[in-house]
This record gives structure tokens, C-alpha cells and sequence, in this order.
């Protein structure tokens, strides 16, 4: 996060404004007892009623003068801390943004969610309305001891002893409460994490008839959140009224010792009455101090959390010197994974992977679960970079080459679907979103066997699909997936098992489409031997090494891995073609 001298320097007019108002609204909080004063003195001691309209439309032109300047004080400050806010949420989320798939895989949902959210509002209110009224507190403080001291110095010695008391009652407050605030703030972020996962996951949830369990966990944090409220709730009530009590403590004692000079012709009435006036407005001061360091303890363990995010740096980033000839019009011509090593929490997930694709050729994979598969488009995409080894398109290593370029010539079906909550149309521009024409979505969505069911929607591809594609069924969220690969026209497209929750007829129908795009390059991942057995080459993944390659009869032939899998969904195909012939 950009320190706060940044944002005081880029907003110092508003912030200059600002201050102007609040010197302006609290000079006229001083004349207000002087006019008192004026009144009992002049007018009601005296007898010089002709004062007295005067002395009023005195009154009246301070009271409107306080609410102009009070008026323009608070806008300002809050006007400027929405900005501050605004500019601080875009430079974190572009940030968050920035980051490498690695940091996501270590961070859940509700913690960003938390930090994007609830400390910049925190951060927003120490640079308006908190700020504001810890500027007004000196401000004010300073002023009224000036006038009061003006009237009795005697009787100003013990605000200014009280005065002290109170801050240091509030700074011990404070400490006692700053980890109080963080604990508050993390809890917070897990109970935002359960209950997005559980909203998320609401289906799953009733499927399982998991609804206590989820309601049992809920509130085990939300009974963790309620003890650390009721833990700062108890560090407040042990010292909030002892500053109350010394408040107005002082209102008597000013009154008791000022009633005394009063008598003894040290002082006069009107004196006394703009004094006590005085004082009653230096109680609250003091009784703000706790509320406002807490709230500025607050925003500061905020700015922590968000100086923590901004401490992260993208591990996969573009290079330092691009090559100059790499444009947007770079043009594929082969892919190669050259010996290959990668492993996370030093759990080896690809072992020296070596594969070429040519352009226009035809790539298979398979293998079981967590045999790397899906983690080779990962590596593909750059995602993450292989420990050993090298990722090159056109003989180039993709680490030299600027993401964006890596990233355009890839269009992935991704095994895990995720759509937008928005218009169909848009989901499927999202490759590119300018560029592609309404006849280029139509012709997506025919490719991927989509347009029959999209087209009896009542709004069609303008149908609003709700959250990750609720509402549509496993096989539709895959064929809008598979539309939105079709019209962004990669070089490279990728299907990851994109076709487990097609029906077969849907499957043969899709697989017929891909067959006939004679000039893409694609890798099909997959478990089905029908999704890649026309395949130019077909490699058999198992704990991260390649244990077999070749087309498909080549790979029935080796009786490993491949042919066990083909026997397996086409075994009882083949026994009922033995006993027909």
C-alpha cells in the first residue's frame, strides 16, 4: 500500500479545504461563550439592553457560520476518503490481480474478500470522518485551554491536569485492544470463508444432508466472533468510565472554585458562565479519546493486513527484456515440453515430460487421477514454471515471452467450469470481447452443440445464467465453456476432460465438430479413449512420467495402461461383436 503521505499530497487541496472549515467551525465554537458572557456581563448585570439585539444577530450569524463551515467540513472529508478508498481498492485489486496462481492456492476467498472489503473501509474512515474528528479533538482541545485560560488560569489548571489523565487512560486502552482488533479482523475473514464456501457449495450441502454440520461450524466461528466482541466490549466498560467520571468531575469542581471567585469579586459571572460553557465543551474531547484511538488502532492493523498483500510478488511475471520481433500477430508454429520437472510441497508432480506438437496435429493425454495431467495446461498457460526443464513455442522459452502473448495463443476448456454470472453472450466474448461478432458466437455455440439449447431460452445467448452457471445442467455449463474456446480462434486449443458430463450422443456430435477443424492445433485431455483416439499422438501419463506414447493402435498393441482403459469401456462392445459373429 502506497504510504499516507501519498494520498495527503495527492488530495492537499480538498484535505486544505477541509482544515480551513473545521479552524473556521471551531473558532466560531469559541465566540458562542464570549457572546454568553457579553449577555450576562452587559446585558442582564449591567442593564445595556440595547446590546442585546446585537448580541443575538451574533448568535445567529455563529450558529449559521457553524453549519456552513460544519457542513463543508464533512462533506470535504468524507468526499476525500471515498476517493482515497477508491484509489486504494484499485491499486490492491490490480495488485491481486498481478499475482501468480500460487498465491490463490495458499489464500481462501473470504480472507481477500475480507481485506478488499471491510479494511479499506477501516482505512477509509482514518482518512475521513475518524480523521476528521481526531483533527477537530487537537484543534478543539487547543483552542478551548486558550480561552479558558484567558478567563481563570487558575481554574484551567485542572483541565489541563485531567486532560492528560484521559489521553493516558486511552493510550493503555488502546494497547489493550489493538490485538484485540486483529484477532476480531481475522475471525472475521474465516466465519466471510466458511459462509461463502457453504453458499457456494449449497447444493452439495442439501445433497448430503449436510445442513447441521455447516450450521454446527458456522457458529462455532460465530461464537468465536461473539467472545472477541464481548472481549473488547469488557476492555472498554473497565475504562470508559473512569474518563466519564473525570469529566464531569471537572464541570463540578470549575463550578464549586468559580462560584468562590464569584463571590470574592475575583471574577464575574458572565466569566464564570463562558467557562463553564468551556469546559462542558472540553468533556467531550476527552471522551472521544478512547473511541478514537480504537478506531485508529483499527485502521492501522488494517493498513498491516494490506501492507502483507502488497508484500507479495508475482512469482510468474513477464520478462524483464522482451524479444522486440513478438507481436500480437505472433503466428504458432510448434509446441515443445522439453524434459519437464515440476512439484509442489516437494511432491513431484511431472517427472522429465518431453512432447512436440506441430501445428495443426492433434495431441491426446491420459492417465489417472493426479497423474499430471491438467497440471500440463497449468504449466501450458504458465501458471507456474517447471522446476527443470523447458515450455517453448516456437523454440522459445515461454519464460521469455511476454504472458499475454504465451496466454492469447491458448483457448483451454478447463475442467472445472466456471462461468460468470452474466449473459450467455458475454461469457462466450470473454476470449475477446471486442472483436467477436454476433455470427462468431452463433457459430461457437453450433460447434459445441449448444445452439439448440441456448436458442429455446427465452432471452437466448442475452439469457442472464446465474452464479459459477446455476441453473444449467453439468453438460450445458460445458458446452458454453467449449463456445467461449471456439470464438476467441486460438492457435492452441485445449480441452481438459471437457466432455465427462456430455451424454455419448452429444460427446460423438462434439468430437465430430472437432474433427473437421483441420487447421487448429488442440490437446485433448481426457479419460474417455473416444475423446482422443483420433489423435496424431497419445501419451499415457502415470505419477507424473510418460509411460506410454503413440497413436491409438500402437498403444492397443503395448497392452499397458491404454488398451487395460479401451478393454474397459469397450470390453462388453467387443464380447457382443465375438458372440454376433
Amino acid at each position: 500500500m502506497k504510504k499516507i503521505s501519498f494520498y495527503l499530497k495527492k488530495y492537499w487541496y480538498l484535505y486544505l479545504l477541509a482544515l480551513f472549515c473545521l479552524f473556521i467551525y471551531e473558532f466560531l465554537d469559541m465566540v458562542s461563550p464570549q457572546v454568553t458572557q457579553r449577555i450576562i456581563d452587559d446585558v442582564i448585570t449591567d442593564g445595556q439592553v440595547s446590546l442585546l439585539p446585537w448580541l443575538i444577530l451574533m448568535l445567529i450569524i455563529v450558529g449559521v457560520g457553524r453549519v456552513a463551515a460544519g457542513y463543508v467540513r464533512e462533506f470535504t472529508f468524507d468526499k476525500t476518503s471515498f476517493r482515497v478508498a477508491s484509489d486504494i481498492r484499485k491499486h490492491l485489486f490490480g495488485h491481486i490481480q498481478g499475482l501468480s496462481v500460487d498465491y490463490f492456492d495458499k489464500m481462501n476467498t473470504g480472507e481477500i474478500m475480507s481485506r478488499v472489503k471491510d479494511d479499506v473501509d477501516k482505512i477509509q474512515g482514518a482518512f475521513g470522518y475518524i480523521g476528521m474528528l481526531f483533527l477537530q479533538v487537537v484543534i478543539h482541545t487547543v483552542m478551548i485551554l486558550w480561552c479558558m485560560w484567558r478567563i481563570s488560569p487558575f481554574l484551567t489548571i485542572f483541565p489541563l491536569v485531567a486532560l492528560p489523565l484521559c489521553a493516558t487512560i486511552a493510550i493503555v486502552m488502546e494497547r489493550k485492544l489493538d490485538k484485540v482488533y486483529e484477532e476480531i479482523s481475522d475471525e472475521d475473514a474465516d466465519m466471510n470463508t466458511v459462509a461463502e464456501e457453504n453458499l457456494a457449495g449449497v447444493r452439495v450441502v442439501k445433497a448430503f444432508a449436510r445442513e447441521k454440520f455447516e450450521i454446527g461450524k458456522f457458529l462455532k466461528h460465530n461464537k468465536r466472533f461473539y467472545d472477541l466482541n464481548m472481549k473488547q466490549s469488557k476492555v472498554w466498560i473497565k475504562y470508559n468510565p473512569i474518563m466519564q467520571m473525570m469529566t464531569k468531575l471537572l464541570i463540578v469542581v470549575a463550578l464549586l472554585l468559580g462560584g468562590l471567585k464569584v463571590i470574592n469579586g475575583e471574577m464575574t459571572l458572565g466569566g464564570l458562565g463562558a467557562f463553564l460553557e468551556y469546559c462542558a465543551n472540553a468533556v467531550w474531547p476527552m471522551e472521544m479519546l478512547g473511541w478514537l484511538s480504537n478506531e485508529l488502532a483499527s485502521a492501522f492493523a488494517s493498513k498491516k493486513k494490506l501492507d502483507k498483500i502488497y508484500a507479495e510478488t508475482a512469482k510468474i511475471k513477464d520478462p524483464e527484456k522482451k524479444a522486440d520481433d513478438l507481436t500480437d500477430n505472433f503466428e504458432f508454429k510448434d509446441l515443445e515440453f522439453k524434459n519437464v520437472s515440476f512439484s509442489i510441497d516437494n511432491k513431484k508432480i511431472l517427472d522429465n515430460v518431453s512432447f512436440k506438437l506441430v501445428n495443426g496435429k492433434t495431441l491426446g493425454i491420459m492417465g489417472a487421477t493426479g497423474s499430471g495431467k491438467t497440471t500440463i495446461i497449468n504449466m501450458l498457460l504458465r501458471f507456474y514454471d517447471p522446476e527443470e526443464g523447458q515450455i517453448l513455442l516456437n523454440g522459445m522459452d515461454i519464460r521469455e515471452m511476454p504472458l499475454a502473448v504465451v496466454r492469447k495463443n491458448a483457448s483451454v476448456v478447463m475442467q472445472d467450469v466456471f462461468l460468470f454470472s452474466d449473459t450467455i453472450d458475454e461469457n462466450i466474448r470473454l476470449g475477446n470481447k471486442d472483436s467477436i461478432t454476433k455470427d462468431e458466437i452463433s457459430e461457437a455455440l453450433t460447434k459445441a452443440c449448444a445452439s439448440d439449447f441456448v436458442g429455446k431460452l427465452d432471452e437466448g445467448t442475452e439469457t442472464v445464467i446465474g452464479e459459477r452457471g446455476v441453473g444449467l445442467s453439468g453438460g450445458q455449463k460445458q458446452r458454453i465453456s467449449m463456445a467461449r474456446a471456439f470464438a476467441k480462434h486460438a492457435p492452441v486449443l485445449v480441452l481438459d476432460d471437457s466432455t465427462s458430463a456430455l451424454d455419448m450422443e452429444t460427446e460423438h456430435e462434439v468430437q465430430e465438430n472437432l474433427s473437421e477443424l483441420k487447421n487448429a492445433t488442440k490437446i485433448i485431455i481426457a479419460h474417455r479413449i473416444s475423446a482422443v483416439r483420433h489423435a496424431d499422438e497419445i501419451i499415457v501419463l502415470e505419477e507424473g512420467k510418460i509411460s506410454e506414447r503413440g497413436n491409438h493402435e500402437k498403444l492397443l498393441g503395448e497392452k499397458g495402461y491404454y488398451y487395460k482403459t479401451y478393454m474397459a469401456q469397450y470390453g462388453d462392445v467387443l464380447k457382443q461383436l465375438e458372440n454376433v459373429n
